[in-house]
């Protein structure tokens, strides 16, 4: 998040302002009233200046910022989302078959991209951000995948990220929607550097001017302690367990106030959304690059938009605020094998099909 003004004109009510100036090229994710919550239009344009940018040789660096002070992208637009899922609706399709392009976009873009991950980056924000080459958190950093806590499962490839992360880092952060700060995100993968949100503004106006690895020699520093790595001997045994129940039993009866915690936050979450999010981590350690684990998601995703839990989710969380889900089914042991499947079924003629590269390209900053 940083304040300085982009310095050609710009439409202030645009969503995503977008400029060049030096060697690098900005997007600024400009809905700081809803925390730049990603909408369909933010999408296709993001990816219209990615495109232009990757053959522009004046273009030697992406930056992407949030405006306002309080996060860089807390995801996308739930409120749309419920209202498609509420009408079956299929506006929410088109909208994941774009973000998701996108993210595979970043994750194999030619060039450095610095995503500035200060404040509240969750959901999509994750998607536009941690598939970067040069992710950056600061001590305001909330990095989360939330998902399980509306009745959804963790997509824009975070199933993929977590599913990277050492041990089962990433099983509990999916499972319980936790978030984490620097040091953690770090630790899981999802960041690269620790930089003081107070330094970001000079960060970013550096980038104009000189090579990546220069600037981030001048600011980065060492992330202050998070609480994951003390933790990973709980963690790790107890979600190594082949089911849900299992996990939970193996929290309560670690004896670790912090365990029987999460027991608690895990519970509360779709049984559902938990029990499919648990399958879709597991088969993303087997489906190989980003794109296949993109192509699983936008099944499940599809899925979850014509599920009960999504809609009383967000109705709970987002629209009446209650905090009071009426998930069906109501507890883990009456999700049956057969309604995880259903969220892997093939969509046939509506599948998502993206083309892995054959191989990463470098990207030398």
């Amino acid at each position: 998040m940083t304040n300085d003004k982009p310095v050609d004109h710009h439409d202030t009510h645009e969503d995503v302002l977008v400029h060049t100036e030096g060697r690098a090229a900005y997007l600024t994710l400009n809905r700081p009233k809803a925390l730049n919550a990603l909408s369909h239009p933010m999408v296709l344009r993001i990816e219209e200046a990615l495109t232009a940018w990757a053959d522009d040789p004046a273009v030697e660096a992406v930056v992407l910022r949030g405006a306002g002070e309080r996060g860089l992208c807390a995801g996308g637009d739930i409120r749309a989302i419920h209202e498609d899922a509420r009408t079956g609706g299929t506006a929410s399709a088109g909208f994941w078959r774009d973000e998701y392009r996108l993210n595979a976009l970043i994750a194999r873009y030619p060039k450095p991209y610095v995503a500035l991950m200060d404040g509240i980056v969750m959901g999509g924000g994750v998607g536009v951000s941690a598939h970067g080459s040069v992710r950056v958190v600061t001590e305001r950093s909330r990095v989360a995948m939330p998902e399980t806590g509306i009745g959804f499962v963790p997509d824009v490839g975070g199933t993929y990220l977590l599913a990277l992360a050492p041990g089962e880092l990433g099983t509990h952060l999916a499972l319980t929607g936790a978030p984490v700060g620097a040091a953690d995100a770090l630790l899981c993968g999802l960041a690269d550097h620790f930089v003081p949100s107070s330094a970001l503004p000079a960060l970013a106006r550096e980038l104009a001017a000189d090579p990546v690895h220069a600037v981030l020699e001048r600011h980065v520093e060492e992330a202050p302690a998070g609480s994951l790595a003390a933790a990973r001997e709980w963690i790790d045994h107890c979600y190594a367990a082949d089911t849900a129940e299992e996990i939970v039993a193996r929290l309560r009866a670690a004896g670790v106030p912090a365990a029987e915690a999460a027991a608690d936050t895990l519970t509360a979450k779709s049984p559902t959304a938990v029990k499919v999010t648990l399958a879709a981590l597991r088969r993303a350690r087997r489906l190989g690059p980003l794109e296949k684990v993109l192509e699983q998601e936008y099944r499940v995703s599809c899925a979850a938009l014509r599920s009960h839990d999504l809609v009383e989710g967000i109705r709970a969380q987002v629209i009446d605020k209650d905090r009071d889900p009426r998930w069906a089914p109501g507890a883990l042991e009456d999700v049956t094998p057969a309604d995880v499947d259903r969220y892997f079924a093939p969509l046939d003629a509506h599948e998502l099909r993206l083309v892995a590269a054959a191989s990463s390209q470098e990207v030398v900053w």
